[in-house]
C-alpha cells in the first residue's frame, strides 16, 4: 500500500463523519450492556439474547439504508438530481412500512423467539420483557435506517451524525434515571433506548422532508422498486449473515449463562468495531456508486483499492488495541469471574480476526456501491453454509465458546476469498444510471 492516495482526501472526509455515526449506533447496545451487566447475570444473559434478536432484526432490513445509499450515489453521478431526491422520499415510506409491521411481530412472538434462542426461566422473563418495550422504538428506528441511506447518497454525512449522537445523549440520561433513579431494572434500560429511537425517527424525517421539491415526497411505485432491485438481494445476504450471528448466540446459550455473557461483550465489541471499519466501506458505497454512474469505472477500481488497503490497516490496529485490553476491557461490562474466564477463552480469536473483517467490510460496501446484489448475496449463503457446519460440530463436541469463534472466523474467511476473486475480475464495473 502507497503512503498516500489522490483518493485519500474525498475517502476521509466521507468515512470519518460515517465514522461518528456508525459508532455511535451499537453504543446503544453498549450503554445497554455496561447498565444491565451490573444488574445482575440473568438481566445480562437476558439483554444478550435481546439483542442478537433486534440486531439480526436491523442487519436483515439494513437495505433500507444500503440500497438507497447506492441508488441516490448513482442517480447522483449521473446528473439525476430529482431522482435522487425521490428516492429519498421512498426510503422514508419504505422504512416506515417495514418498520411498523416487524415492530408488531416483534411484540407479538417476543415469547417464541427468546424459547429458540434458549433462554430460560428469569433469563427468559428479562427477554421478553426488553423486547416487547423495545418494539415500541422499531419503527422510528427503521426511519433513521433510510434517512441515513438517503443522506449518504447525496454525500451529507454530517446531519446524520449530529441526529445519532444527540440521540445516544438523550439515550444515556434516560437508562440512568429509569434504571437506577426509577429502579425500574431491565425494563428502564429498554424504554430509554425505546424513547432515544422515537426521537431520531423524528429528526430524520424533518431534515428529508425539508429538502425534498414540491410533489416529491408521494410515493412512486416505478422508484420503490428501484430501490428494492437492489434491496432484495442485500435483504438475503444480510439475512444469511444474520442467521449465522443468530445461530452463534443460540449455540453460546446452550454452554451456560456465562458463555452467553460473554459472547453478548465480545459481540458488541466486534458489531462496534465492525460499524467503525464500515465507515470505509460507506465512503466506497458513494464513491463507486458516484463513479459508475458517471461512466468513470476506472477510477471506481481504484478508489475502491485504495479503500480496502486503508481498511486492512484500521483493522490491523484494532487487533493490537484489543490484545492489548484483552485483561482491562471486559471487566467494564461485568464483574462476574464466570463470564470473564469465559470472555478470556474467545478474546484471542476475536482480536486476530479484525485485519480480516476490514477487507470484508471494505469489499462489502465497494460490491453494494456497484449494486452487485446477486453475487453478494450468492457469496453470503455459502460463507453461512460453512459456518452453520462448524457451529453444529462445536455445539455436537462440546467445544465451548472457543468453538463458536472459530466459526465466526470461518464465516469472515469465505466471504474474504469469494469478495477478493470477485473485486479482481473486475465484472461488478457496470456503469450508467438507466
Amino acid at each position: 500500500m502507497t503512503v498516500r492516495s489522490k483518493y485519500d482526501g474525498e475517502i476521509l472526509r466521507l468515512a470519518l463523519p460515517a465514522l461518528g455515526a456508525l459508532a455511535a449506533e451499537p453504543l446503544y447496545l453498549l450503554v445497554d450492556t455496561a447498565i444491565v451487566g451490573h444488574l445482575g447475570r440473568p438481566q445480562l444473559a437476558a439483554l444478550g439474547i435481546a439483542a442478537t434478536i433486534l440486531g439480526a432484526v436491523f442487519a436483515i432490513f439494513n437495505f433500507l439504508q444500503y440500497g438507497t445509499t447506492a441508488q441516490v450515489a448513482r442517480a447522483g453521478g449521473a446528473g439525476e438530481a430529482a431522482a435522487a431526491r425521490r428516492l429519498g422520499a421512498q426510503a422514508v415510506w419504505l422504512s416506515l412500512s417495514f418498520g411498523v409491521v416487524v415492530a408488531a411481530l416483534v411484540a407479538a412472538l417476543a415469547e417464541p423467539f427468546v424459547d429458540l434462542m434458549g433462554g430460560e426461566d428469569g433469563t427468559a422473563s428479562y427477554a421478553v420483557t426488553y423486547l416487547r418495550i423495545a418494539a415500541v422504538g422499531l419503527p422510528a428506528a427503521f426511519l433513521a435506517l433510510g434517512g441515513q441511506g438517503y443522506l449518504r447518497g447525496i454525500s451529507d454525512l454530517k446531519t446524520p451524525l449530529v441526529i445519532v449522537v444527540l440521540g445516544n445523549a438523550v439515550n444515556v440520561v434516560l437508562e440512568v434515571l429509569f434504571v437506577y433513579g426509577l429502579d425500574w431494572g431491565i425494563r428502564g434500560s429498554a424504554w430509554g433506548t425505546a424513547i432515544a429511537q422515537l426521537g431520531m425517527g423524528v429528526g430524520f424525517i424533518a431534515v428529508i422532508l425539508r429538502g425534498l421539491h414540491a410533489g416529491e415526497a408521494r410515493p412512486v411505485l416505478a422508484l420503490a422498486r428501484r430501490v428494492l432491485s437492489l434491496g432484495k438481494w442485500i435483504f438475503l445476504r444480510t439475512s444469511a449473515l444474520m442467521s449465522s450471528f443468530v445461530l452463534a448466540g443460540a449455540v453460546a446459550t446452550r454452554f451456560g449463562d456465562a458463555a452467553i455473557g460473554a459472547h453478548q461483550v465480545a459481540f458488541e465489541l466486534f458489531i462496534f468495531l465492525a460499524l467503525v471499519l464500515d465507515s470505509l466501506a460507506i465512503a466506497g458505497q458513494i464513491i463507486v456508486a458516484r463513479e459508475l454512474g458517471g461512466g468513470r469505472p476506472d477510477d471506481a477500481y481504484a478508489a475502491g483499492e485504495r479503500m480496502i488497503w486503508l481498511s486492512v490497516a484500521a483493522g490491523t490496529a484494532f487487533a493490537g488495541v484489543m490484545l492489548a485490553l484483552a485483561g482491562v476491557l471486559p471487566k467494564a461490562f461485568t464483574g462476574d469471574d464466570a463470564v470473564l474466564d469465559q470472555t478470556a477463552l474467545l478474546w484471542p480469536l476475536f482480536a486476530l480476526m479484525q485485519p480480516l473483517n476490514g477487507a470484508v467490510f471494505a469489499l462489502d460496501g465497494i460490491l453494494i456501491g456497484a449494486g452487485d446484489g446477486p453475487f453478494l448475496a450468492g457469496s453470503m449463503v455459502a460463507a453461512f453454509c460453512a459456518c452453520a457446519a462448524v457451529l453444529l460440530a462445536a455445539l455436537a463436541g462440546d467445544w465451548g465458546i472457543r468453538g463458536v469463534w472459530a466459526a465466526l472466523v470461518v464465516l469472515i474467511l469465505v466471504r474474504l476469498t469469494a469478495m477478493t476473486a470477485r473485486f479482481r475480475r473486475g465484472r461488478w464495473l457496470v456503469t450508467g444510471w438507466a
